[in-house]
């Protein structure tokens, strides 16, 4: 089996409120060094699939159908072997 570890993420250009909001909070809380903020999102998905070479494009057409809306935002994706127990 495998695992496809997706990280999705805004392009840089595009405005982040919810990041924002978070550097404004952290900034109330106390943390003065914090800059900025940007909130992306995580997905694992696990496959009954053993040839990453494979799985590599679907995992992409995916991330392009679903996951990642390719106006705004970009992804990059990771696949490991899932160890059995």
């Amino acid at each position: 089996m495998l695992k496809a570890k997706i990280f999705v993420q805004l392009k840089p250009s595009v405005l982040d409120p919810q990041g924002k909001a978070v550097s404004g909070t952290l900034s109330q809380l106390g943390f003065d060094t914090v800059q900025s903020t940007r909130i992306s999102r995580y997905i694992e998905i696990v496959f009954a699939e053993d040839d990453p070479d494979i799985l590599e494009p679907k995992v992409k057409e995916i991330c392009d159908t679903l996951l990642a809306n390719p106006n705004t935002e970009h992804y990059h994706f990771e696949i490991e072997k899932v160890e059995e127990s």
